[in-house]
């Protein structure tokens, strides 16, 4: 097997597979490096097996960075619509599901399909089941296969997420190697867990899903959310706890549809003699219900409770605070906080500025994408700029 290459890219996700591509276009000679013993195994499980491979409202405010500019070069450079167009192309037919999230009509395997077929038309080289050893200047890449070099390295490892399909630490070992700053990781688009009273409840509330606001000072978002037997999930959730730092609380509207004060005040004026439970019953899930009063003590008739109940209670559902113990860390989070630092990456070029030919793409830097395809376009567009210069 030759040895020697223009370009080495390690790590056959979205990012490293889409540099590869474009390198290869330009003529150059392309290996791919993959130590798990297939390629795109993130894509294939993402959006429920059909990719929410990017979002149509994709703007630098949907990503998080110590510096929340760094992104725009590459998202202007390589937009949703330019993928979209790949897309076309290859006759893959999409839709939007909500908030401008576009999935794959059929399955995720034809987005991994397209890229592998892009990546033989660029007369890319691409091995699996990549043990490597070490990595030195120059580049030298050791693996069980031999060793190669190349004049450039693309590092496009991914995060630690989801280890059961192959998330290492080996990107950030990289960076270190080299003398690059890697800003402190930490799981990302995560359920929330509880080890308090709360957990007793939630428990008991397993399965239930509503629409709620979930907010703190820095976010909020609104959408679904869902309780899980170990405290919350869904999209909602999943958005706040990239904003959230262990020990701070979340706010959640549980009712953002209505004022619960000003709904059972009316509801009191009518003299309405019903439980304060059928009458909650109206506008949230029963099990619901029946917890929240239970925690905190509510019970009887609507018309018996002072309106200092009434106000009590309707802060409650309307501005419930809550402060999870936790999260359930990178084995269901769905992206990586934090990575290689981009004051050490040209924006332009997604090089380190310290060594000439290494070059970082995807969720191995310190750019994390929102909830809703904004990851996936990240891959693109960073792997994408890349590719033209390596």
């Amino acid at each position: 097997m030759n040895s020697q290459y223009d370009v080495i890219v390690i790590g056959g996700g979205a990012a490293g597979l889409m540099c590869s591509i474009e390198a290869g276009k330009r003529g150059k000679k392309v290996l791919v490096l993959e130590h798990y013993h297939k390629i795109g195994e993130k894509i294939r499980i993402s959006g429920g097996g059909r990719c929410n491979f990017t979002n149509l409202n994709t703007s630098s405010e949907n990503f998080l960075s110590n510096n929340p500019s760094f992104c725009k070069s590459a998202l202007k450079q390589y937009t949703c619509e330019n993928f979209l167009d790949l897309l076309k192309r290859h006759e893959i037919n999409f839709h939007e599901k909500k908030l401008g999230q576009l999935f794959c009509n059929h399955n995720s395997q034809d987005i991994i399909d397209m890229l592998i077929n892009e990546s033989r038309l660029a007369n890319v080289k691409i091995l699996t089941n990549v043990l490597i050893n070490h990595v030195k200047q120059g580049f030298n890449v050791s693996t069980n296969f031999g060793s190669f070099r190349s004049k450039s390295l693309v590092i496009a490892t991914g995060g630690l997420s989801i280890p059961k399909i192959g998330a290492t630490n080996f990107g950030y070992q990289v960076a270190k190697q080299f003398g690059l700053n890697v800003i402190e990781t930490r799981p990302g688009l995560v359920p929330l867990t509880f080890t308090d009273i709360f957990l007793k409840y939630f428990s008991q509330l397993k399965g239930i899903s509503i629409e709620a606001l979930v907010f703190n000072k820095k976010q909020q978002f609104s959408e679904g959310l869902l309780f899980t037997h170990r405290g919350l999930s869904g999209p909602s959730i999943l958005q706040i706890s990239s904003y959230w730092n262990e020990g701070e609380e979340i706010i959640i509207n549980l009712s953002s549809k209505n004022n619960v004060e000003k709904f059972l005040l009316c509801q009191k004026e009518k003299q309405n003699k019903q439980d304060i439970k059928n009458i909650l019953y109206k506008i949230l899930p029963k099990r619901l219900v029946q917890s929240i009063c239970d925690i905190y003590g509510f019970s009887g008739r609507l018309i018996d409770l002072s309106n200092k109940q009434i106000l009590l209670l309707g802060n409650i559902i309307n501005n419930w605070s809550v402060k999870p113990s936790g999260s359930e860390g990178y084995k269901t989070a769905e992206v990586t906080l934090g990575g290689v630092d981009t004051k050490e990456l040209s924006s332009k070029t997604m090089e380190t500025k310290s060594i000439k030919g290494l070059y970082f793409v995807g969720e191995v830097v310190d750019v994390t994408g929102q909830l809703g395809g904004y990851n996936f376009q990240w891959a693109w567009s960073s792997g994408y700029v890349a590719g033209q210069y390596v």
